[in-house]
């Protein structure tokens, strides 16, 4: 199984390696980098780690494959719920605060000893993320339909 999502993966950032070489301008007029500049470096790195990765499960023997596990799937389910709920939130109050509450709930579902640092993870990085790019790039954060005073 991790073969073929990796084969599934390795398809995906090719395709999105080609559309950055193919579309997206890797400098601007004035010689500064364009929009096509990380996303190339991010695709050509991920090509090269994923065949990695790929080569190394390939490496592996069939004795030493992991055997599926039925619990397994319940977080993967719980994962995709949280996916569409954060999707919901985002469209309904912007970036921040949904970020917010979709980090807070993943991490207290995923890691549930630890809910000081969780507190402190869901606050954190969205903070982080919106200092950088709504004060330090100027680059708006998703709007949102309800707005919060924040």
């Amino acid at each position: 199984m991790r073969r073929v999502f990796l084969v599934v993966l390795l398809a995906g950032v090719i395709y999105y390696t080609y559309v950055a070489f193919a579309d997206l301008n890797f400098l601007t007029r004035t010689g500064r980098p364009g929009p096509g500049f990380f996303p190339r470096v991010i695709g050509i790195s991920a090509i090269f780690i994923i065949l990695w990765a790929l080569i190394d499960e390939l490496r592996k023997g069939a004795d030493e494959q992991e055997k599926a596990n039925p619990e397994a799937w319940q977080d993967v389910v719980m994962l995709m719920a949280l996916a569409i709920g954060y999707a919901v939130l985002l469209r309904m109050f912007g970036g921040f605060v949904a970020t917010v509450i979709f980090l807070g709930v993943t991490l207290m579902v995923l890691n549930r000893t630890q809910p000081l640092k969780n507190f402190a993870l869901a606050i954190l990085i969205p903070g982080g993320v919106y200092l950088l790019f709504d004060r330090v790039l100027n680059a708006n954060m998703p709007p949102a339909l309800y707005d919060l005073p924040i």
